[in-house]
């Protein structure tokens, strides 16, 4: 992670995007992000993710790039150039996809490569709750697990998939992942947006 980067820096850079985007200078969907922060910055840190680690991330991937040491200012042209939702920088090893579910597999496929290869690295990839419960989140963790591969999943819970309930609509108050033995391979925290599922709020929604 970049020692430079602050929640501060994070914030700041979500409002200015914001700005942009409220302005209609960015012609492509947006995902904010808000209020997830110090739990991010608490990751990288902790777990070190530095240049020979991946981050796979979605369509709300703009403070994942800003902490695994993308340039404030590439980043910043690539969501202008309408990037937003699927932000690639191989030099950092930031790999996104606005596709839900689609980079688990990849992302198992990197950790494999990096084991058997015996290379240096970890693969870390953020997802959301309702992306936690697809088929292919399930799959992943469980072929991760039975082979112990170099690779952590980030559960970020905001409670909702766009505007749906994830608790109501499993019927469970709780991810399917506790208290199994998958939850060793599963980093999970909750937290609450500040800004709408996309954009910001006016208009059509993604």
């Amino acid at each position: 992670m970049s020692d430079k980067i602050t929640k501060q820096d994070l914030i700041s850079f979500e409002k200015e995007i914001a700005e942009i985007f409220g302005a209609g200078k960015i012609k492509a969907p947006v995902h904010l992000r808000a209020g997830r922060e110090d739990a991010l910055i608490k990751i990288f840190e902790e777990k070190k993710i530095g240049d020979n680690d991946y981050v796979f991330g979605y369509w709300d991937s703009h403070e994942l790039a800003l902490l695994k040491g993308v340039p404030r200012q590439d980043l910043k042209q690539a969501i202008c150039d309408g990037k937003s939702i699927s932000l690639c920088f191989p030099k950092q090893k930031v790999l996104c996809s606005g596709i839900v579910g689609s980079l688990m597999g990849t992302a198992v496929g990197a950790a494999w490569a990096l084991k058997n290869k015996k290379e240096k690295g970890h693969v870390y990839i953020f997802c959301g709750d309702m992306s936690a419960e697809t088929g292919i989140f399930h799959e992943s963790v469980k072929y991760a697990t039975n082979f112990e591969l170099p690779v952590t999943f980030i559960v970020c819970d905001n409670g909702v998939s766009v505007m749906t309930d994830t608790r109501e609509t499993w019927g469970s108050q709780e991810p399917w992942f506790k208290d199994t033995k998958f939850e060793k391979k599963i980093i999970y925290f909750k937290y609450e947006n500040e800004y709408p599922h996309s954009g910001l709020g006016r208009l059509i929604k993604f």
